[in-house]
């Protein structure tokens, strides 16, 4: 055997397939066999004539050191350069990016063992990050999952081409994994709830819309463009991770085995005993659980649609005829009114409590200068965060209208809603103000509205706010104008949704003279002088300002107009439809929103006395809660004579 070479196996040779099979040869193996055969050609170029290096290593070698003798027996080795089976290194392929592997060995594998241990670590992260932000701790990551053992227990069990196939698939479906968890950061820091596998996928164009809307057509590209690439970088670093740690743990089978077992030993022991380090559980199946409550959730899902049509079924005044239904408010027009996100929080939260107090406290004051007087409540909504198509028509049709497939079943019913049953009598004219629809909203016919403004029809030629096409007190001048205000006109009921307290609430109007409202090109120079949304978003704290001050507005939009138009026909009802974001909520998981009704004829209030709500604007702590289903019941009762 030649000195000038090191023992190796060639490609093709026998014995290949096994390697292929037990992970293959390293990077280091083939990079230090190849760097020796360089160093040997050139010691034998460098020996003087027809001195081989064998020779010369022998005889500088001490006495008595026959490891590097030559075996007498032996042929003379044939020159590396004449080998039919070699060609000289030096025009072989370069190992590695330009022969780095090569010129530095040690390098080489210091990168090898750094990428698989960030592979273990990746694939660790996966299985113990949570899916709430608000979970995230350092605490979260000292655990051992039991997931991850099993992992390895399967990989090892199986044979070459199976381990293989079961590396790609796991590693694919923990990167899914992944997007889900995240998935289910981003629906809990919006709608305080996860990821819905069965209805939240139509929630996705929503939030590109509100992106766009929000941060105009750049932002949503740059966003999508953002989202996509995490997906994919996800899926493929998941994936590429399964792969090497199977690889590695096959090449090194004896260790791996004897890890995995003990391992799976010290998990079933501290998951006996209960081991525990600062209130977290070390041994966790927490993924395991995850996946099964998911599993149940889609079940349930895809089940919901029978027990929602079932409900649909019963209505308890479907058979009333038209001239019994709400007698106690006839030659009234009663406007059911809904601020975005106008929840609990701005009420009772301590830093938001003082200011609110006071805008409350003005609008009572501002309604009982006019002769109005109120009482309030509290509703608990079927969302919270966003989702107010869900809310109105929870609230409207009596149903609880909790995910978007129960909206589209419920809109393409024949469930009459509260609004619909106004119409039925024949003695309203219904209108919608929805200056937050800026395209065909069909679902409109459903409500049962005679006719709807939405933001093209309500004649603003100002600037969006953000979100807010229309700045609430436009809305409503704009109502005023195009209806409330007729001479010799029929009674409205009047279906108004006011969106200037809707997210991201930067830059808000703020309410001026009722007459220099004009065409609402005064509001240029009001959104100039407002703040940045993505300056206010830096901060907890600023946008958790910047949304009291957008609530105050919207309640001080409407009282206001109660004075200014209001009258002894005026009943109107507003309130919340749902809470605002964790971001403003801070977490909480209350889904409470006020509800109030003002009106100057006292006979209207009298009829929900034994409703128990509060006397004014502002709901008592202890004030009756319900939930928003089944406020269209209890009214259409109480005015039903």
């Amino acid at each position: 055997m030649s000195l000038f070479t090191r023992s190796r196996q060639l490609p093709g040779t026998a014995g290949g397939e096994a390697d292929a099979d037990s992970g293959g040869a390293t990077g280091e193996e083939v990079t230090e066999g190849t760097g020796e055969g360089t160093a040997s050609a050139q010691d034998a170029a460098e020996a003087p004539a027809g001195v081989t290096a064998s020779a010369q290593d022998a005889a500088e070698a001490p006495a008595g050191d026959t490891a590097s003798a030559p075996d007498p027996a032996e042929p003379p080795a044939p020159d590396v350069t004449d080998s039919p089976l070699s060609t000289d290194v030096r025009d072989s392929p370069r190992p590695g990016w330009f022969g780095w592997r090569r010129r530095y060995p040690r390098t080489a594998r210091g990168v090898s063992v750094g990428t698989s241990v960030l592979a273990g670590l990746l694939v660790l992260l996966v299985l113990l990050f949570p899916n709430r932000l608000d979970h995230m701790n350092v605490r979260s990551f000292f655990r051992l999952p039991v997931e991850a053992i099993v992992l390895a227990a399967v990989l090892l069990v199986l044979p070459p081409k199976a381990r293989r196939i079961a590396a790609v698939c796991s590693g694919v479906f923990l990167g899914l994994f992944s997007l889900l968890k995240f998935m289910d950061m981003g629906f809990y820091q919006t709608l305080a709830r996860p990821f819905d596998l069965v209805f939240d996928w139509i929630m996705l164009g929503n939030a590109t819309d509100w992106l766009r809307e929000s941060f105009g057509r750049t932002g949503e590209v740059l966003a999508i463009i953002g989202v996509i690439v995490l997906m994919i970088a996800v899926l493929a670093l998941c994936t590429l991770a399964v792969i090497r740690l199977s690889n590695v743990m096959s090449r090194h089978r004896p260790v791996a085995v004897r890890t995995t077992l003990v391992l799976a030993t010290v998990w079933v022991t501290c998951f006996m005993v209960g081991v525990q380090f600062g209130g977290v559980t070390f041994a966790t199946k927490g993924n395991t659980e995850f996946l099964a409550n998911r599993v149940q959730h889609l079940r349930n899902g895809l089940g919901d649609a029978k027990v929602f049509e079932k409900e649909s079924a019963v209505d308890a005044f479907a058979a009333t005829p038209p001239d019994q239904l709400l007698n106690g408010l006839r030659g009234k027009d009663v406007m059911f009114t809904f601020i975005e996100s106008y929840g609990r929080v701005a009420i009772d939260d301590p830093a938001m409590a003082p200011e609110m107090d006071a805008t409350l406290k003005k609008g009572d004051e501002t309604l009982k200068s006019a002769g109005f007087a109120s009482r309030s409540g509290w509703l608990r909504s079927p969302v919270t965060g966003a989702g107010s198509w869900m809310a109105h028509s929870t609230f409207l049709s009596g149903l609880w209208v909790k995910n978007q497939q129960r909206y589209l079943n419920l809109t393409s019913s024949k469930r009459a809603t509260l609004t619909s049953y106004f119409q039925k009598t024949g003695d309203w004219r219904t209108v919608g103000i929805v200056p937050g629809v800026r395209k065909s909203w069909p679902e409109g016919k459903y409500f049962g509205l005679d006719h709807i403004y939405d933001s093209k029809h309500l004649g603003y030629k100002g600037p969006y706010f953000s979100w807010t096409p229309v700045p609430d007190q436009f809305s409503l001048e704009a109502f005023q104008k195009l209806e409330h205000g007729k001479k010799n006109r029929d009674p409205i009921m009047a279906e108004i949704i006011l969106a200037s307290s809707h997210n991201p609430w930067s830059p808000i109007a703020h309410t001026i003279d009722w007459n220099d409202l004009g065409d609402g090109t005064i509001f240029e120079q009001i959104k100039k002088e407002g703040t940045n949304p993505t300056e206010v978003w830096k901060s907890q704290e600023r946008v958790r300002t910047e949304y009291r001050k957008a609530i105050q507005y919207s309640v001080d939009s409407l009282t206001q107009w109660m004075q200014r138009y209001g009258d002894e026909r005026t009943v109107l009802v507003f309130l919340g439809d749902h809470q605002p974001v964790p971001t403003v909520t801070k977490g909480s998981t209350n889904w409470d929103v006020p509800i109030t009704i003002v009106a100057k004829d006292p006979k209207i209030l009298d009829r929900v006395a034994d409703w128990h709500w509060t006397d004014g604007l502002k709901p008592a702590d202890n004030a009756p809660v319900w939930a928003m289903d089944k406020f269209r019941d209890r009214f259409m009762t109480a005015f039903a004579k």
